[in-house]
């Protein structure tokens, strides 16, 4: 009996240890600020072939880590190694050129605007295979609560959502499409959709939710409220606004906006 007990209570002293010095790891980490993340002002960090721009890595109300970064990279450059997170979920926004994505073998080309989601646990890579630069988003997040791989199995996986094949459906405002509402394995929802707005004005009225919020744009000029502030933004910024907090957005211009609004919680 001792013989067994003592390499149990090693197992566990070493689990132990483990959350602890994950738990370190994150004490460091500060919340998300609201307002606009400015891709003119990301600094850019250059290497043999590709670039990487660091946009905010911190908790939010419902991750316990949240980061979001860009990378380009350049035509002809090395594909990303095939790798699988552990307690990771990733969110891909293509922001130009041509990707190849493949996931647990199996592969498909798109372009800008097509979005993907990779689960926790499984094998993915990215590479670059147009003559252009490839430049995506990448949102990587672990939830405060338990992951439940099984719910975001059954919600549909890990998916590509190719541009190419979503259909735009015009409004009074302007239009929109819409990706997905669905839970993952980190999130009870997960929504995300783009509006476009043809004329100066609201979206909607200002307004609040459980969830948090991010605001991508992809063309034009808009300006967001978020708790009583305004922020301008335009192509490739990015707004933030955290749960629950007073917001809404608009078309800073007669000259149509478009936009991704995603949400989750």
């Amino acid at each position: 009996m001792k013989s067994l007990m003592k390499p149990i209570i090693v197992s566990f002293l070493f689990i132990l240890f483990a959350e602890n010095i994950l738990a370190q790891s994150n004490v460091h980490l500060k919340p998300v600020k609201d307002g606009v993340y400015r891709w003119d002002s990301l600094p850019v960090n250059k290497g043999e072939d590709k670039e990487s721009r660091n946009i905010f890595e911190g908790v939010s109300p419902h991750f316990e880590y949240f980061e979001m970064h860009a990378t380009t990279q350049l035509p002809g450059a090395k594909p990303n190694k095939p790798n699988a997170n552990d307690d990771i979920e990733e969110c891909i926004i293509v922001k130009e050129g041509l990707m190849k994505v493949t996931n647990e073998g199996k592969s498909e080309i798109v372009g800008p605007g097509s979005v993907v989601l990779f689960m926790p646990k499984e094998i993915h890579s990215i590479e670059n295979v147009g003559n252009t630069n490839l430049t995506y988003y990448i949102m990587s997040y672990k939830s405060k609560k338990q992951m439940n791989i099984e719910r975001g199995q059954t919600s549909g996986g890990s998916v590509v959502y190719n541009a190419d094949n979503l259909e735009f459906k015009p409004s009074t405002k302007g239009g929109g499409i819409a990706y997905f509402d669905r839970s993952t394995a980190m999130c009870e929802r997960f929504e995300m959709h783009i509006t476009q707005l043809d004329k100066k004005g609201p979206s909607h009225n200002p307004h609040t939710h459980i969830e948090t919020e991010i605001i991508l744009l992809i063309s034009g000029n808009a300006e967001m409220s978020i708790d009583g502030k305004v922020y301008k933004g335009t192509a490739g910024d990015l707004f933030f606004a955290n749960s629950q907090l007073l917001h809404g957005i608009s078309n800073a211009d007669d000259s149509p906006c478009k936009y991704f609004a995603f949400k989750w919680n």
